[in-house]
């Protein structure tokens, strides 16, 4: 008889990346965290050792993106592979946060980095991936192996519902025009009405990449005719290509008297934040807040948080930033443990995930 559709005994791994999460999850699906011993060598070589038989088993990986990206990644690799190896049935890593996620798309001359990462996890041993609010949709794409793509705006509606008392008067904010799909999501579970952001700081320092030099000229030698600039001659345009100007931060929408709630996927240079917040305060809005699935809060966040107008901000605990909190008493925690737990029991007993989409847009 075949034992593809017969149900196995269930494994809960911890990374070194967010224990406490792996912790809440095992508990609430009222297991232990497997015995596994993953640690670095004085060669900074990670070793991972697994103290239990895994054989037939489904293995559920606990591990996300943190400020040690590079190492969480390789952690979680090593780990897959080690449970490849140990003939687990199912290696299914829970990945709330998938970091080089903004890093999808070819600038300059880079790399889709998000490609690579996708084909690496894919080759490591992970049968199944669940995550939570890719930065962009269509990164499921780069994966050769199934990916559930979990929304946390379910929670973050109810915080909003049940914490900020006079929410129908706020309006629903996009850091820019790129995130306005988000925000409306958003804005039409709530009933609310919708601002988006028009322009950007200008960097100084922002590198040359090239665009705004001048065409090279023609040789004489080559072409028999005095020296004419290429793009000139062919198009008509000047010597030099001047570079798109930024326009400054703008307000689409009225936010006076109101409550401003900036919504975006993840919050880490929180710079941008900080500078939307005094443009919404010199608008009129009297409250503001920003919201994000993943709180990274890299650098010296949490004193930019502490030192601006923004009354709070409010994250998953898709990222741990326990050590923020302790330093800005503005940054609120909202547990999604429960949707990865459900997301876990679903897919170890064969069951539909739409349940866990229920009340998701098809724009969130």
């Amino acid at each position: 008889m075949s034992l593809k559709g017969q149900k196995c005994p269930m494994v809960i791994v911890s990374g070194n990346s967010h224990p406490e999460l792996a912790q809440m999850i095992a508990d609430k699906l009222s297991t232990h965290l497997c015995d596994c011993c993953c640690y670095h060598k004085a060669n900074r070589e990670t070793v991972v050792e697994i103290k239990e038989s895994i054989r037939g088993k489904d293995v559920y990986i606990i591990q996300t993106g943190t400020k040690d990206v590079n190492n969480d990644m390789m952690e979680l690799q090593i780990i897959a592979y080690a449970c490849k190896t140990s003939s687990a049935r199912n290696i299914v890593g829970v990945v709330p946060y998938i970091p080089y996620s903004k890093q999808s798309k070819m600038r300059k001359r880079g790399s889709i980095v998000c490609k690579l990462l996708a084909k690496m996890l894919s080759n490591s041993g992970l049968t199944h991936i669940i995550t939570v609010d890719l930065h962009q949709k269509e990164i499921q794409g780069f994966f050769d192996i199934p990916v559930d793509n979990l929304r946390a705006s379910p929670f973050l509606i109810e915080y909003i519902q049940g914490t900020i008392p006079d929410f129908r008067n706020a309006v629903i904010v996009a850091r820019n025009p790129n995130s306005v799909k988000r925000v409306t999501s958003f804005a039409e579970r709530l009933r609310l009405s919708i601002a988006v952001i028009h322009g950007e700081e200008k960097d100084e320092d922002e590198p040359c990449d090239g665009r705004t030099s001048p065409p090279l000229l023609m040789q004489e030698a080559d072409f028999g005719i005095n020296p004419i600039p290429v793009f000139k001659k062919l198009h008509g345009l000047s010597s030099a290509m001047h570079a798109k100007e930024k326009p400054p931060l703008n307000v689409v929408g009225d936010v006076g008297g109101r409550i401003a709630i900036i919504v975006d996927d993840m919050i880490d240079d929180v710079m941008s934040f900080v500078k939307i917040a005094e443009v919404l305060k010199e608008r009129g809005a009297y409250k503001i807040y920003a919201m994000a699935t993943h709180g990274l809060l890299s650098s010296d966040a949490p004193r930019l948080i502490e030192d601006s107008c923004i009354d709070e901000v409010v994250v998953t605990n898709t990222v741990p930033h326990e050590i923020q909190k302790m330093q800005c008493h503005k940054i609120k925690t909202v547990d999604i443990s429960g949707m990865l737990v459900e997301a876990i029991r679903r897919i170890h007993n064969h069951e539909s995930m739409s349940y866990l989409f229920r009340y998701i847009g098809m724009d969130d």
